[in-house]
């Protein structure tokens, strides 16, 4: 019989298992960035916070007294406390949704034709001139717009009124299709001109948005797509729009974010109206922007409350499809749903 002596290091039956301590220290240069990171973010929401809480004091009073005819009532006549932001809200809702209707797929298309088409050569160029694009003051593309692009955009919209009239959007009140020498003045100032040209200013920064986004599609399934007998379209189809469909997304509404907000150009190009228009090719519409800027001089104590008020409602507006944004972001990340 062999006996064998006990292993000292072997762990006992009786001996209760304990987990062990980590510890993590953390460098000075990390905790100098989390500091900083921590204390940005805090910045950020503090200032909302602020413009929001400003904001919402200077308009309180305009707000008790219109109550909730303020959302439903056209007019604006804060002296006679008549006043109400259903016609600008309209009109910067459809300036909007035109401007991102013509820049989302101008957009979409440079930013393939730059990752996918364009040469080595002339790639660095075209993104240089598309960031160019969006250093350019909104004043100039208002003067660009009212004094250039709207006399050689109303054919356009006559041509539209003239075969689209069936479609409530497209209808122009009082225009004369059958004369060719009706005058062409009922087509300018309008909701198309302006959302044509807001989109000129925001599609660039909806460009850099997508652009970085296609540029990450993964080379592994790019390549693998190749390998099985993809076309070049064939790949951007089923790897890089899938990819980059939260890019697209995100740089979708950070582009309505601006044109919501786009004030000088729409103010030099519109003939404000505060009556609710739902045709875009006709002349006259409002923002709640414009708004601002043209009854800033001249209101008094209660008009610049009300004034407030329609700031906030922007405000607010902005921070709803923001928040809409993320969350079809934040289900739609980019490369979630990439498959060969």
């Amino acid at each position: 019989m062999t006996l064998t002596a006990p292993n000292p290091a072997a762990p006992q039956p009786d001996t209760p298992d304990e987990p062990r301590a980590l510890k993590r220290s953390a460098g000075l240069a990390d905790q100098l960035f989390r500091g900083l990171a921590r204390g940005s973010g805090g910045i950020v929401l503090v200032i909302m916070l602020l413009v929001g809480t400003f904001l919402t004091f200077r308009a309180w009073e305009a707000l008790r007294v219109a109550g909730w005819s303020f959302v439903t009532t056209s007019a604006w006549e804060p002296d006679s406390k008549n006043f109400g932001i259903a016609a600008v809200l309209t009109g910067t809702v459809l300036i909007g949704l035109v401007a991102i209707s013509v820049a989302v797929p101008l957009a979409m298309g440079t930013a393939l034709f730059i990752t996918e088409y364009a040469p080595r050569r002339i790639r660095r160029t075209m993104v240089s001139l598309i960031d160019l694009m969006a250093a350019v003051p909104s004043v100039v593309y208002g003067l660009w717009g009212a004094f250039f692009f709207q006399s050689h955009v109303v054919g356009l919209s006559r041509w539209i009124a003239t075969y689209f009239s069936w479609i409530p959007l497209f209808r122009v009140d009082g225009a004369q299709a059958d004369d060719p020498l009706a005058p062409l003045t009922v087509y300018t100032s309008s909701t198309f001109i302006a959302g044509i040209v807001v989109a000129l200013m925001v599609m660039p920064i909806t460009c850099s948005v997508m652009r970085e986004t296609f540029s990450q599609a993964p080379p592994g399934e790019r390549e693998g797509a190749y390998a099985l007998g993809a076309t070049r379209w064939g790949v951007i189809r089923s790897v890089v729009l899938p990819f980059g469909r939260g890019g697209a997304i995100g740089g979708t509404m950070l582009g309505l974010g601006r044109a919501l907000g786009e004030t000088i150009a729409v103010y030099m190009i519109i003939s404000p109206v505060f009556v609710i228009q739902p045709h875009i090719l006709e002349n006259g519409t409002n923002s709640v922007s414009s708004l601002i800027a043209l009854r800033y001089g001249s209101a008094g104590t209660f008009g610049m409350s009300a004034l407030m008020a329609a700031g906030l409602a922007l405000f607010l507006m902005t921070l709803v499809v923001n928040f809409i944004a993320s969350s079809i972001v934040a289900r739609s990340r980019s490369g979630a749903g990439t498959e060969v």
